[in-house]
């Protein structure tokens, strides 16, 4: 494992404020945003992701906005994603200071965004993110949800994440909905599925609980972890995180 383990703070922003929820449900606000992020900024974050998570599911305009106003006081890479539907969306991201662009429920609709990203940004700008679930009834794998986790569309996430390589994407956020904001840890099987058919970075997202959590998700193949409870509500800092991986021998920045 050459590459240091990058420890990344979540924050969905709904109605310009960090929210915070289960399984994509019952939201509990976490405090501004711009705030927020300064503050993991300053405690050690190696990258931080906002998510305008209700821009698809309401048609919003992106979050450009938001995207300025981090510039101003975030020192980390950033990546902004919710509601980014076209490759001139996420040209108004990176010119109003993200480095990179999330794309999830727009790229699953018109696949070409990733094509038409890596192609005008370079692939490390564009990161596919997915929210999934565990087939019901028993079946083996998972299946993409669309509009935060509203809509099913019945494609296989391994199969999608496979197809979002060839066209392109740089890294992949793997979002297990059935472990979102339980703190009852990530999706191992997932992270091992997708690991063993990708060659990209892969972050673990969905169900960060403690550190261990974060420990096994990247034995199992993730090269970022991803978190939004246990730093928003204070449970852990990113310096107890990043000290109990280092004491594991994971290598951290």
């Amino acid at each position: 494992m050459g590459l240091k383990v990058r420890i990344i703070p979540c924050l969905d922003v709904d109605a310009g404020r960090v929210v915070k929820g289960t399984k994509f449900k019952n939201l509990r606000d976490a405090g501004d945003p711009v705030e927020l992020a300064a503050l993991y900024d300053r405690e050690g974050a190696d990258e931080i992701v906002f998510y305008d998570i209700t821009a698809s599911h309401e048609n919003r305009e992106t979050a450009a906005q938001l995207a300025r106003a981090a510039a101003e006081e975030v020192f980390v890479p950033y990546t902004i994603g919710g509601g980014v539907r076209t490759v001139e969306d996420m040209r108004a991201m990176l010119r109003a200071g993200a480095d990179k662009v999330s794309v999830n429920s727009a790229a699953v609709r018109t696949p070409e965004l990733v094509n038409g990203g890596a192609e005008r940004f370079g692939s490390q700008c564009v990161v596919l993110s997915v929210d999934v679930k565990r087939k019901e009834r028993g079946g083996l794998g998972w299946e993409v949800y669309l509009n935060g986790g509203r809509l099913n569309t019945g494609i296989d996430a391994v199969a999608w994440l496979v197809e979002g390589e060839k066209r392109g994407a740089g890294e992949f956020v793997l979002n297990s909905m059935d472990a979102d904001g339980t703190e009852s840890g990530y999706d191992l099987d997932l992270i091992s599925e997708v690991a063993s058919k990708t060659r990209l970075p892969i972050i673990a997202s969905g169900g960060a609980g403690h550190p261990e959590h974060m420990i096994s998700a990247v034995r199992a193949g993730a090269s970022a972890v991803l978190a939004a409870s246990i730093f928003h509500f204070g449970e852990y800092s990113i310096a107890e995180v990043k000290e109990r991986l280092a004491r594991a021998g994971i290598p951290v920045r």
